[in-house]
Order: structure tokens, then sequence, then C-alpha cells
């Protein structure tokens, strides 16, 4: 599945990202940032309700496909700046972290 699968079945809302067909090879959530930078695998998408801009370092560092920011919680300027300037896709939505991992779950994302 892509990450323009998911947005479309999950009415994501792209914050930045213009390489949408990427592969998705499997999810991650968590809010604790050196768990995701030890666990998530390359190409997860990962869902956290954190809106900073370490989100994005943490992305990069592992791999991701993309990230889900989840719980209506608005990523800050920064955030949305640096993601624009690393090719990082950024999606939100009002989804609770928990809806969304059952969603993707659903759609047959599993965990790395």
């Amino acid at each position: 599945m892509t990450v323009e699968e998911i947005i479309a079945e999950l009415s994501l809302t792209v914050v930045v990202g213009d390489k949408l067909e990427q592969p998705v090879s499997g999810g991650y959530v968590s809010d604790l940032l050196s768990n995701v930078m030890g666990q998530a695998g390359s190409g997860n998408i990962w869902v956290t309700m954190q809106g900073h801009q370490n989100v994005v370092a943490v992305s990069l560092l592992a791999g991701l496909a993309a990230v889900i920011i989840a719980g209506g919680v608005n990523p800050d300027a920064t955030t949305v700046n640096k993601a624009k300037a690393e090719g990082l896709i950024l999606l939100t939505t009002e989804l609770s972290a928990f809806e969304v991992a059952g969603q993707l779950y659903k759609l047959g994302i599993r965990g790395s």
C-alpha cells in the first residue's frame, strides 16, 4: 500500500509532501522519540501526537515513509518548514492515535 492510498482511505490532511506514491512497509505508533528511533522500520508510517521539529529529525533518521500527527494536533511552523526542506511527508488527522492504528491495521498495515 502507498502513502497516497492511506491518505485516501483515512481522509488524512497533507500538510507537507509531494511524493505520495511511496510504498509503506509497516506502521509504528509511539510518542517516545527514542523508541521510534530504535524500533520503527525503514519505510514505516509513524503515528504520533507530537508536532514539534524533532519529529522530522527522528523520521529522517529512521527512514520513515511518512508521519501521521493524530488527535487534531497541528505541527508548528518550524516543523512544517523543516519537513518541506527535507522532503518528509507530514499528515494530520482529527482521529486519535488509537483510531488511526486500528484503521491502518484494517488496511493490512502491520507493525514492524
